[in-house]
């Protein structure tokens, strides 16, 4: 049972707005961004081989898929707002669920958000010549100018997560057509299809590269469940959605790098920002850069849409649950959002961008986000195991093979970014349990 901060009059209650399509447009909006851009050049040079390229993209798709089935029914058994942060609370009790509300307030919600702000702002930045102060003002007014949005309407934010979804994805199939229809590229640049040219990783090493970079890559699927609060029909729509999402991504990703594989030969792949230069002369011309400017301007502001709508949620659910101050689960008493929670976010978020002061801070908690999402979806064998008698308007397909998978890929992506990263994997752990004294000395005291 959610128990309601001290000092609210009443349940504050989020309304059922956001259909099917909207969701999946959340999922789809979140995940594609920059990255298309930057993940193939990476995994092309690393592994060598297009086959193996590949390969990586459907399993660690697979694998995703897996993962939100799980989250499927999570989100079905507790159809409310806060994703992750819910299901801890509700599987391991508030110590926990605070923990991770505090890693998302403090550095991953804001820390993201300004990282593609920022990202967004860097290719204005290019067409218009402006300072690096510059480029924060242009990041910081992207930031607010899409909170004022939010917090407007859900409808209105939806509405433009949706058709920002829509344009990067007709953007990048019209990319993937255009190449292949007017030849701009060479079918040569595919041979050896299997083997292993000359010049690539050793292949462990090069699965390794090529696993992070695809899991980086379709990474934040989970986000959309901290809007479970609005999502009409939940126990039906929220796994749909995210197998829809997933599948969408998945074809875009598999196309998108075919399409760069033939326009750009894998020899002359250097990093992921030439490579994407190279990509947009080949298909445009001179005028290439621009155009793909445009392009990966509108593709930033769709994730950026998509995390500002979904993070705050996380805040809100904290404040019912007494976690968090009892201000943030006040709702707009016109826009019926939670436009606190909305504001915060965008002021941590404009704070960073403005300080630049965040790039590795967002790299030292990956590892952390990892962990609580490998504690989630291990709780569903104990929800399982606890509520044998509640009725479950959704179950995982395959459970308890599913689960299973899934987390035997997150293992292996945290030893891999452990070995990797150990430093920043430590100091990312280190802070976040400076959430632990915070939790006791505060706002567990206040609940008694």
């Amino acid at each position: 049972m959610v128990l309601l901060s001290k000092g609210l009059p009443e349940p504050a209650q989020l309304q059922r707005q956001i259909g099917l399509r909207t969701a999946t447009a959340l999922i789809v909006g979140e995940i594609i961004a920059v990255g298309i851009f930057l993940t193939p050049a990476g995994m092309a040079k690393a592994l060598g081989s297009p086959l193996l390229v590949l390969l990586v993209w459907l399993v660690i798709a697979a694998l995703s898929i897996c993962g939100a089935l799980c989250f499927g029914e999570l989100a079905s058994r507790f159809p409310e707002a806060g994703g992750g942060y819910t299901y801890l609370r509700e599987i391991y009790g508030p110590g926990v669920a605070f923990i991770f509300g505090w890693m998302s307030l403090l550095v991953m919600d804001p820390g993201l958000t300004a990282a593609i702000a920022t990202g967004a702002a860097s290719y204005v930045t290019y067409g218009l010549h402006l300072s690096s102060r510059g480029n924060q003002i242009v990041g910081a007014g992207a930031i607010i100018v899409l909170a004022l949005v939010n917090i407007r309407g859900v409808r209105l934010g939806a509405w433009f997560v949706r058709w920002l979804a829509i344009l990067k994805v007709g953007f990048l199939a019209f990319m993937v057509v255009w190449a292949f229809a007017a030849g701009k590229g060479n079918w040569a640049n595919f041979a050896p299809f299997i083997n292993q040219r000359p010049g690539a990783k050793p292949l462990i090493e090069a699965l390794a590269i090529g696993v992070v970079g695809a899991f980086f890559s379709y990474a934040g699927w989970w986000d959309v469940t901290k809007v479970a609060g609005e999502i009409k029909n939940p126990s039906r729509t929220m796994a749909r959605a995210l197998v829809y999402g997933l599948l969408i991504v998945m074809l875009v990703y598999v196309s998108t790098s075919a399409a760069f594989v033939y326009l750009v030969p894998m020899e002359q792949v250097t990093n992921g920002q030439a490579f994407a230069a190279q990509v947009g002369e080949v298909l445009f011309g001179v005028t290439g850069a621009w155009l793909f400017s445009g392009f990966v301007i509108v593709a930033v502001l769709g994730s950026l849409a998509a995390i500002i709508m979904s993070a705050p949620r996380v805040y809100f659910a904290m404040a019912r649950d007494g976690l968090f101050f009892p201000a943030a689960a006040v709702i707009h008493p016109r826009f019926k959002t939670p436009a606190r929670c909305i504001a915060l976010q965008a002021a941590l978020a404009t704070v960073l961008v403005l300080s630049s002061t965040f790039d590795q801070i967002v790299s030292y908690f990956f590892f952390v986000v990892l962990i609580f999402l490998g504690l989630i979806v291990f709780g569903l064998f104990l929800l399982r195991r606890r509520d044998t008698a509640q009725v479950i308007a959704y179950s995982t397909p395959g459970y308890p093979a599913t689960p299973i998978v899934f987390l035997l890929l997150l293992l292996l992506v945290l030893f891999l970014l452990g070995a990797g990263q150990p430093k920043q994997s430590f100091l990312g752990c280190a802070v976040v349990l400076l959430g632990v004294p915070v939790y006791y000395l505060v706002f567990k005291q206040s609940r008694e």
